[in-house]
């Protein structure tokens, strides 16, 4: 044993030796190591006689000197054991107390975010730096945090621990390195005096030393190593997440029309764009987005155009027409409309009464939901005028005033109370939409805009929460004034059937919110457009001529389709337009003389077949009915589309045009393409890059990132 304890000895003398020949100091160390083990096989088969715990009971009576025989002996043993355990606590609790790694109090430890892209020789971004960043950078994405397993954090603990002792000093590494070593011998022999039965199995040991040299070994190359940046983390609050209960409404894709028999379309205006935002987000996160979910036109209308703009407010529209080949069909074209609403000047622009309803509900607790909300009202906010007024109503599972209607002026009253809001309990919307318009109603601004403005994931869960009566409830409220606008967040149960129908019947535009980039374009950039309204009830009709035209189909505008007769009805509600809004509307129509016609001439009947095209050749003939704010009368706008407006190739057809053709492709490829032949992902990609034009803000050059991402994208 004596014997044994020298070569202990010799290994920490070799720990401890401030020597830089390194492979010296392993060498010996593993033939002190070899030696041990050579020992203990020695000592497990030459065994006999008193245990170790034996002879060291025998040790220290003779030490003490006490007599007595057999019961002397006896009670020997028991003051030994004891006064051993008692070493072994003592031993046990110095090598801890020395070799312990401090614990990271987490409650100090801040949060980063840290971008995947960025190195990580980079210092980590903050969640500030984030913000500023995503702010200017159009394509990144909210993404929530994940929950941080413990293990991550304690490793993250270790971490910083040795980086700290790097930068102390080698000095006080080798102790660590020492203390380790000897912890992993004291527990060997803690082992030995546990068994009470002679010496640990050899190999045990052997091993467990050898470990004790391997993280020796480790610790040393990581001094070696330059130091790395570390992140500290902190485990972020439970919040709500959910998956696969998104609700879309469903609709069919619009199908090719026989000119001879129904040469008339009639559709409802849509200004809306949360069905892009919405696919951005899902293919963002890798995945191609629900079919029902790609409404094409709100794709298309996401963009800016540039369409002229009129210069008289009675004449809100001047609608621009062209007719050029169609991309994915060389034997069809495609008939373009669009129009951009007339822009009211800034002393124009009517004092507003704005009401906040604001879902706080526990499905709002995530950092995609309420805190996302509240930051874009804070922008909002910022650009109002002082004269107008801001109330807050909230809903959880039941709703309430937070805040009166208060004067902008009064903007820090305002952030406070935005400031103080969170999320929690079941969703009451039905009451909270109430409660909404009674607060507007009661503020009421004659000749202003009165609005009530909606930041849910509509997800209603108490009261009333069936659509068609929420829709019933809002359409009465249209006389009063007031308007109704959504704005949507979050996935996973995100009721995007819901906000439509509540914006479609509210006299009110729905946008989907994902990004704080996203918030700023809705609420800052278009904000006069999301405000102020310049005509109401716009519709489009387009009557096809049968002597040019065989076929046509519209693309997108699915759930804006009216009847014939629903156009020259004042009553029958449509889409509202606000200030710089544009609409685009596309048709693929197929020539008389095209192959490529779909429906087959009746064998027993023909149509008869009536035109009062003159000579010059019209394709169709375009009507739009509008109502001007506070009217109820509609007023007719008309437009011929003629041979005068055709590009004969595709590359004369100015940029807007070529790039909302490849928005229209994109879109109905993402809900099948059953009308885009071969026409794929490259063709899209190769068709809009050569129609970015200037892309102040990157919407475009996003868009085109998109397609790619959706080339490799799996499905739900």
């Amino acid at each position: 044993m004596d014997e044994m304890k020298k070569k202990l000895r010799r290994v920490f003398e070799e720990l401890s030796t401030p020597t830089p020949d390194r492979e010296r100091k392993e060498r010996n160390i593993s033939q002190s190591t070899m030696e041990f083990s050579q020992y203990r096989q020695a000592s497990e088969k030459n065994r006999q006689g008193f245990s170790f715990l034996g002879r060291l009971t025998v040790k220290l009576i003779r030490l003490l000197k006490l007599p007595g025989g057999t019961t002397m002996q006896t009670s020997g043993k028991l003051i030994g054991a004891f006064a051993t355990a008692m070493l072994a606590v003592v031993i046990g609790t110095s090598i801890y107390q020395s070799h312990r790694t401090p614990v990271l109090n987490i409650s100090t430890i801040k949060e980063f975010t840290v971008d995947p892209a960025v190195p990580m020789t980079s210092p980590p971004q903050t969640a500030a730096s984030s913000t500023l960043r995503e702010e200017s950078t159009v394509t990144k994405n909210i993404v929530p945090p994940q929950p941080i397993a413990p293990s991550l954090i304690e490793e993250g603990g270790r971490r910083q621990v040795e980086q700290q002792s790097l930068m102390a000093g080698d000095s006080e590494t080798k102790r660590d390195d020492t203390a380790g070593v000897t912890a992993q011998v004291a527990e060997l022999e803690m082992s030995d005096l546990d068994r009470g039965a002679g010496v640990a199995r050899p190999a045990q040991k052997s091993e467990a030393l050898g470990r004790a040299v391997g993280k020796m070994k480790a610790t040393d190359s990581l001094r070696s190593r330059a130091l790395m940046p570390m992140v500290a983390v902190e485990i972020p609050a439970p919040y709500y997440q959910d998956e696969g209960r998104d609700t879309f409404e469903k609709f069919a894709t619009a199908t090719v029309h026989q000119v001879a028999v129904d040469p008339v379309s009639t559709f409802s205006a849509d200004v809306d764009t949360a069905s892009y935002a919405f696919v951005r987000r899902q293919l963002n996160n890798g995945v191609l987005p629900q079919k029902n979910a790609v409404r094409v036109e709100e794709m298309i209308n996401y963009f800016e155009y540039d369409y002229p703009t009129p210069t008289m407010a009675e004449k809100p529209f001047q609608p621009t027409v062209a007719v050029y080949p169609t991309p994915w069909n060389a034997s069809t074209k495609l008939l373009h409309i669009g129009i951009k609403g007339y822009t009211l000047p800034q002393a124009a622009k009517p004092v507003s009464n704005l009401v906040f309803l604001i879902d706080v509900s526990g499905s709002m607790n995530s950092p995609d939901k309420l805190p996302l909300a509240k930051n874009a009202l804070r922008m909002l906010v910022d650009t109002l005028d002082p004269r107008d007024t801001v109330g807050l109503v909230v809903y959880a599972g039941a709703a309430g005033v937070v805040l009166e209607p208060t004067a902008v002026k009064e903007k820090g009253k305002i952030l406070a109370a935005l400031d103080n809001l969170s999320a929690g309990g079941s969703t009451a919307g039905g009451q909270g939409i109430r409660l909404a318009y009674a607060l507007a109603e009661r503020n009421l601004i004659k000749d202003g805009v009165n609005r009530v403005m909606l930041f849910s994931d509509g997800d209603f869960n108490v009261g009333i929460i069936d659509r068609e009566e929420l829709k019933s409830f809002i359409e009465k409220q249209r006389q009063s004034g007031i308007c109704f606008s959504v704005f949507g967040f979050g996935q996973g149960n995100y009721n995007d059937a819901l906000m439509q129908a509540l914006a479609q019947n509210g006299n009110g535009n729905a946008a989907y919110i994902d990004t704080l980039n996203e918030a700023r374009k809705v609420l800052v950039d278009q904000a006069s457009a999301t405000l102020f309204t310049i005509a109401t009830d716009l519709k489009f009709q387009v009557e096809f001529n049968p002597a040019l035209v065989k076929e046509y189909r519209l693309i997108g505008y699915e759930t804006r389709a009216l009847n014939q007769a629903d156009f020259n009805n004042d009553r029958i509600d449509a889409g509202d337009i606000g200030s710089g809004h544009r609409v685009t509307a596309i048709y693929e129509i197929t020539p008389v003389a095209s192959p490529a016609g779909l429906i087959d001439d009746l064998r027993y009947s023909q149509p008869e077949k009536k035109s009062d095209a003159p000579a010059t050749g019209e394709y169709a003939f375009l009507k739009i009915r509008y109502k001007l704010p506070g009217e109820s009368q509609s007023r007719l706008l008309t437009q011929p589309v003629d041979q005068g407006n055709e590009y004969q190739s595709l590359a004369q057809v100015p940029t807007d045009l070529r790039f909302a053709s490849a928005v229209a492709a994109f879109g109905q490829l993402l809900r099948g393409g059953d009308y885009t032949t071969t026409f794929g992902y490259p063709q899209i990609i190769d068709l809009a890059n050569g129609a970015k034009g200037a892309d102040s803000f990157g919407y475009r050059a996003e868009f085109i990132n998109l397609v790619r991402l959706a080339m490799t994208a799996r499905a739900m």
